[in-house]
């Protein structure tokens, strides 16, 4: 499966100065994945050291001099480790904070030589108040669940092609616009895992891909064992296994659990964000830029790592998605999570900025999915169904922000109308483009 993040490694190789990359990302997202495919397209030679499974190449750390390193390593491994010829790839780092602290000292005496670090529970090592990271020495990539893109290119690669075709004056015609929808509904059965979306090219069995999930949630709360030290499990669990059901609300933690303070839930939720199993969408009253300067970190909703994941733990009623308007699925938090999803998905790698959604805090109820920019413009993103004359928060924050362009996601065609930019669910890749256009 391609991964779009590929294109970012490619350039980094080619980088006369290159910092060490440290990918970061949710467990079985696909990071081992990617950099093992990269490693044996584009270098001579892969050197992987995986501390999981090879915990005795930690030794080969006791030392901060890179050539000394990899004179253990080559020795360990059975092979040289050469500039120019090798990728080294450290897997699960974060059992070895040694190994972290290391690429400091790869980047500043061994600058040639390419390396890539990934660990599935690297964000509780990094927020360790007790660990020194090298800082300005690595180079952050964030690596999400597969896009809508990213599974379409997998799965019928050609219909990627038609795609990029389509503009607002070229649109899709109503026979095509069917059966992109069809893919989408598709996609938000199968999700963005890796092994579902393999196990549903397999045989087209969305059961199979379902069976995958299990595995996936079980084996995240598996894990909540390894957060013990920093947080009782019970609440870990409990936020985990409530979260999807508050999707796309305002979190208000007593809908976790009335008789837990939020003091006792708030450190876990925390933990859950740092795994990247939830996300948050904080409120920001979107009043310049950066939009990040605005927000309000007490006050978001959630979204959980993977829409797939989200309707197999929500047991939603397979028959809906091919019978069913997108937006009438589970009362619309597919789709919200859909979008988020691809919002975040199609971001800049090296950036890890959360998503934002906007409210009136005066003159009455007003509330805009998601904010963004394209550019230096502000764009409000509504997730509806209905005709653009139903849309009252959007008109509203138009009026109010005298902004230039609203942003409609939706099962309808593509179209401009006035200041609306209605944009179905299969084109949020291209939503930029789209903008772009739309404010010439």
């Amino acid at each position: 499966m391609k991964r779009a993040l590929e294109a970012e490694l490619i350039t980094w190789k080619k980088r006369s100065e290159h910092l060490p990359i440290l990918l970061r990302g949710a467990r079985q997202v696909g990071k081992s994945y990617l950099v093992e495919e990269f490693g044996k397209q584009y270098f001579e030679d892969l050197a992987v050291v995986d501390f999981e499974n090879r915990s005795e190449l930690k030794s080969a750390f006791t030392t901060r001099d890179p050539k000394e390193i990899l004179a253990r390593l080559e020795i360990a491994l059975h092979k040289p480790i050469k500039a120019g010829y090798s990728l080294l790839f450290l897997d699960e780092i974060q059992l070895c904070p040694e190994a972290l602290i290391s690429l400091r000292y790869f980047k500043e005496q061994m600058p040639q030589l390419h390396v890539i670090a990934a660990g599935s529970l690297l964000e509780f090592l990094l927020h360790d108040e007790n660990f020194s990271f090298p800082v300005g020495r690595v180079e952050f990539l964030y690596l999400h669940p597969l896009s809508f893109l990213e599974y379409l290119q997998a799965a019928a690669p050609y219909l990627v092609q038609r795609l990029q075709e389509y503009n607002l004056d070229k649109i899709p015609s109503e026979l095509e616009h069917a059966e992109f929808l069809k893919w989408v509904r598709r996609y938000l059965f199968v999700g963005g895992m890796p092994a579902a979306v393999k196990a549903s090219l397999k045989d087209f069995s969305l059961h199979e891909s379902q069976r995958i999930h299990y595995r996936i949630l079980q084996a995240y709360e598996s894990d909540f064992g390894k957060y013990a030290k920093h947080a009782q499990h019970k609440y870990l669990q409990m936020i985990f296994q409530r979260a999807p059901a508050l999707i796309g609300q305002i979190l208000k933690y007593r809908h976790i659990d009335e008789e837990v303070r939020s003091r006792e839930l708030k450190p876990a939720l925390e933990l859950l964000c740092h795994a990247g199993l939830i996300q948050r969408v904080f409120a920001t009253t979107a009043s310049g830029l950066p939009l990040h300067a605005h927000f309000k970190t007490d006050r978001f909703k959630l979204l959980y790592l993977d829409v797939g994941l989200l309707q197999t733990t929500t047991k939603v009623d397979a028959t809906h998605f091919f019978d069913q308007d997108i937006m009438q699925i589970n009362a619309g938090m597919l789709a919200e999570q859909f979008v988020g999803q691809e919002l975040l998905a199609y971001s800049l790698p090296y950036q890890n900025a959360p998503l934002l959604f906007w409210e009136r805090t005066n003159g009455g109820q007003a509330e805009i999915d998601y904010i963004s920019t394209v550019g230096s413009t502000i764009v409000p993103i509504e997730v509806k169904a209905g005709s653009t004359g139903s849309l009252r928060s959007l008109h509203s924050y138009l009026q109010q922000k005298q902004s230039p362009l609203g942003v409609r996601i939706a099962e309808t065609p593509l179209s401009l109308h006035q200041n609306i930019l209605s944009i179905p669910f299969y084109l949020i890749g291209y939503l930029d483009q789209l903008v772009r256009d739309a404010l010439t």
